[in-house]
């Protein structure tokens, strides 16, 4: 059979995958020039009808081939003919492949390209007989993230440059790419880890919120000793883009919850308060760690003592993040630190002469514990 007839319809009864049809021109030249499909994709720019038709000849021209990419229009399985967005499989050598996809706005926020990776999935593992199905994407696209995640695809990390950078600049570079897998044993269904949205926390003259973009006032000169706060945990007013970032990622992953600290009464940032693991996520195990940070115009005002114990009751509490046990390490001359984390419950379990400090050097160190009563 030749295009369109080779296509495979595939539906769930709320989704339908389809052949491109021409009728679907005008909806693929809107959503190419949409600004996240600009931000996010490499369509080509400007975008009109003509790169529509090219676009449908490339498509009908892989399923021709039979070894192309394979690419299918999403609709809804209650009107087929509403053009909602893309999604194609790129074949890989033995028996991997790769996931890419984008929605029209008219199909965003409706759950609707979770349910079209299933299918996808399916079809490959099922009727292709695939072992493996890779997502990509340039790094800080969430939502493209969110499908996957939602999906069961296991996150691997950060590949450098992986990716095209966007067309019309002679002087961009490559992009960095989040690398996530799907096997056909996998569960579809469900994620593999949570990805944490921080609550609002309010009490005892404390609030506890998420991280805004417009948080930079957080990040002013610090004079915290390097073997007390990695440097790399302190945003100045040049990280504090990647720092954000840095956080919004592991966040999605599931390896931490990060609260910025703000004065209730302003609302302004003043630090950071964060429960998270070293390695997997935080439902592998029943224990997690504390750390925070106060800038130096916030202190003495009580904001560190209060924010620790609003934390660790989150923390622990079944309502909470349900944990067992709340660790944290300090530098045995932080005498701040004991003497917060003291007041917050927490029991000095033990004591290295020689540990290594954040800064890299080495010098004593105190560990603390939490455990729910």
């Amino acid at each position: 059979m030749a295009f369109p007839d080779v296509v495979p319809t595939l539906t769930d009864g709320v989704v339908l995958l389809r052949a491109h049809r021409p009728s679907d021109a005008e909806g693929i030249v809107a959503q190419s020039n949409d600004p996240a499909s600009m931000r996010w994709t490499t369509v080509p720019r400007p975008y009109g009808m003509q790169q529509a038709q090219e676009f449908r000849t490339l498509i009908e021209d892989g399923w021709n081939a039979g070894t192309g990419n394979l690419h299918w229009a999403i609709a809804g399985a209650a009107d087929p003919d509403e053009y909602l967005g893309t999604i194609d499989l790129r074949h890989g050598p033995g028996g991997t492949a790769e996931v890419g996809f984008g929605l029209h706005p008219a199909g965003r926020g409706r759950g609707l390209m979770s349910r079209a990776v299933r299918l996808l999935a399916g079809y490959y593992f099922g009727d292709l007989g695939g072992h493996r199905l890779y997502w990509y994407a340039a790094r800080g696209n969430f939502a493209s993230w969110r499908v996957a995640w939602a999906c069961g695809f296991q996150h691997h990390g950060l590949l450098p440059q992986k990716l095209a950078p966007a067309p019309g600049d002679p002087e961009a570079v490559a992009l960095d790419a989040w690398a996530a897998s799907v096997g056909a044993d996998d569960d579809l269904t469900k994620p593999k880890a949570p990805w944490f949205e921080p609550p609002t926390l309010e009490s005892d003259g404390i609030r506890l919120r998420g991280w805004r973009d417009d948080d930079l006032a957080v990040a002013e000169p610090h004079d915290h000793p390097s073997h007390h706060v990695p440097e790399r945990a302190i945003p100045t007013a040049e990280t504090f883009e990647a720092w954000l970032m840095r956080r919004r990622e592991l966040m999605s992953q599931g390896t931490s919850v990060n609260w910025c600290i703000a004065d209730p009464a302003t609302d302004e940032p003043v630090g950071e308060m964060l429960v998270f693991v070293h390695q997997g996520s935080m439902t592998d195990g029943d224990t997690a760690e504390l750390g925070y940070f106060l800038k130096p115009s916030a202190r003495g005002r009580g904001f560190a003592s209060r924010a620790t114990r609003l934390a660790t009751a989150y923390a622990l509490s079944p309502d909470g993040l349900g944990l067992r046990r709340l660790v944290a390490e300090t530098a045995a001359d932080n005498a701040v630190s004991n003497r917060i984390l003291e007041s917050a419950g927490f029991t000095r379990w033990g004591h290295e002469a020689q540990a290594t400090a954040p800064g890299g050097s080495v010098g004593p160190a105190d560990h603390w514990e939490r455990v729910r009563q």
